[in-house]
This record gives structure tokens, sequence and C-alpha cells, in this order.
């Protein structure tokens, strides 16, 4: 139940960010469960190769080029879905900060530590 919870709680906030992000486009809110599904499937197998890939750098940077590979996996996302357009780097930087500081809090609040 709370991944389908988290699912929702990640469509509606990204769905509700593309209209105040202007350079972030989703066409519908069902692309934005596209988009919720699709960045699931890429936190659980193409971040974790990143993070070991990039592990020199983060630990260079004490930690804040995984806000890099943070919007790497947008990008990625952006690539496989049709109805969704990010303008350049910057604008995933900016999406991917904001969708993990709103989903966390909304997250933290929607779901329950029991499951």
């Amino acid at each position: 139940m709370n991944l389908i919870i988290r699912l929702l709680v990640t469509a509606i906030v990204a769905f509700f960010l593309t209209k105040v992000l202007s350079g972030v486009h989703i066409d519908g809110f069902s692309t934005a469960i596209v988009f919720a599904i699709v960045l699931g499937v890429l936190n659980l197998i193409v971040t974790p190769i990143l993070k070991i890939l990039g592990l020199p750098l983060t630990i260079l940077t004490l930690g804040l080029f995984s806000l890099v590979i943070n919007a790497l996996v947008i990008l990625i996302a952006d690539y496989f879905i049709d109805g969704m357009q990010v303008d350049g780097f910057w604008w995933a930087f900016i999406f991917s900060i904001a969708l993990s500081l709103i989903t966390s809090l909304l997250s933290g609040i929607f779901t329950s530590s029991k499951d």
C-alpha cells in the first residue's frame, strides 16, 4: 500500500511542479503517473549503477554529486516518456531537487512506518 501512495505522491508533486517550473513539461496527470513508475524503476536499476560509478566524485564533492545523479535519472526518464519534456540539465537539476524535497515531506506525512 505504501508503494502505491508513494507513486501517487510522486505523480502529484511532479504534475504540480511542471506548473511552477517553466522548463519541465508533462502533458497530463496520466503521464505523471507513468513518470512516477518509470522513475521508480530507474531508481531501482540505474541509480545504484550510477552511484557506484560516481562514488569517487561523490566522495570528492562531499555528496553533492548525488544531486547530479538524480538530475541524470530525470533526463533518462524524459528520454523514455513521450509526454514529458525537460528543457535541459539545469531544469532537470532544479526539478529533481524540488521533487525529492517535496515528495520526501509528503511521503513522510501520508505513509505509515508499519508496512
